[in-house]
C-alpha cells in the first residue's frame, strides 16, 4: 500500500482528526502562520478585551475557532503531531462522537479561560491536545477496556513541558488554555469511566 492509500485509509477512520488538521494547516497557510491579523480577525474569540460582544451578537463560532490559529511552523507542527496521535487513538478505539464531544468541551472551556486570563490575542490547538492527553491517561487508568493508554514517558514529558511553559521559558504561551484543557480532559475521562461509578 502506497503512502497516499495509507493516508486515505487513515482519514477514512479518523475523519474528525483529519478535518481538524486540514483546517488548521489551511488557516496557517492563508494567515501566513499567524502574521496576517486581518485574515484572522474573524477567528479570534473577540477583538476586545472585555465583553465578548461579537459572541453576544451571534458569532458563536468564535468560541471554538481560536484552536485553528497557529503562530509559526513549530507551533502548528507540534500541535498537529500530537493531535494526530491522540485524536486518531480516540476515534479508532471509541468513536467520532466521543472525539467531537471532547474537542467541543475542551476548546470551549480552554478558549474562555484564556480569554478571561489574558485577552483575545491567542490561538492554538494545545488546549485541546492537553485535554485529549488527560482524557486518554485517565481512561487508561480507570477504563482499561476502552483500549486507550498513554506511555509513562510521554505523560512525564508533556507535564514537564507544561511546567516549562508556565515558568515563561518559551515565550508567550496560552498557559491557561493548557491548564483548563488538561483539567477538563481529566474530568471527562473520569466521567466516562465505569469503574468510578461502580466504586472500584
Amino acid at each position: 500500500m502506497n503512502g497516499f492509500a495509507q493516508l486515505k485509509l487513515w482519514a477514512r477512520y479518523t475523519r474528525l482528526t483529519a478535518i481538524l488538521i486540514a483546517l488548521s494547516v489551511t488557516v496557517a497557510v492563508l494567515s501566513q502562520f499567524g502574521s496576517d491579523y486581518q485574515f484572522l480577525h474573524f477567528l479570534f474569540i473577540s477583538e476586545y478585551r472585555q465583553g465578548l460582544s461579537e459572541i453576544s451578537e451571534g458569532q458563536l463560532w468564535r468560541l471554538f475557532t481560536p484552536i485553528l490559529i497557529h503562530f509559526g511552523i513549530i507551533h502548528i507542527a507540534f500541535n498537529m503531531i500530537w493531535l494526530y496521535q491522540l485524536g486518531s487513538a480516540i476515534e479508532q478505539r471509541q468513536s467520532i462522537k466521543r472525539m467531537a464531544m471532547l474537542v467541543v468541551v475542551t476548546s470551549l472551556l480552554s478558549n474562555l479561560a484564556q480569554y478571561f486570563w489574558s485577552g483575545p490575542s491567542f490561538g492554538g490547538m494545545s488546549g485541546v491536545v492537553y485535554g485529549l492527553l488527560a482524557y486518554i491517561w485517565v481512561q487508561g487508568k480507570y477504563n482499561p477496556r476502552a483500549g486507550l493508554g498513554l506511555e509513562h514517558n510521554i505523560a512525564i514529558m508533556m507535564l514537564i513541558w507544561f511546567v516549562i511553559c508556565w515558568m515563561g521559558l518559551v515565550g508567550n504561551i496560552a498557559n491557561m488554555a493548557h491548564t483548563v484543557g488538561l483539567v477538563s480532559g481529566a474530568v471527562l475521562g473520569l466521567f466516562y469511566s465505569p469503574r468510578i461509578w461502580r466504586g472500584y
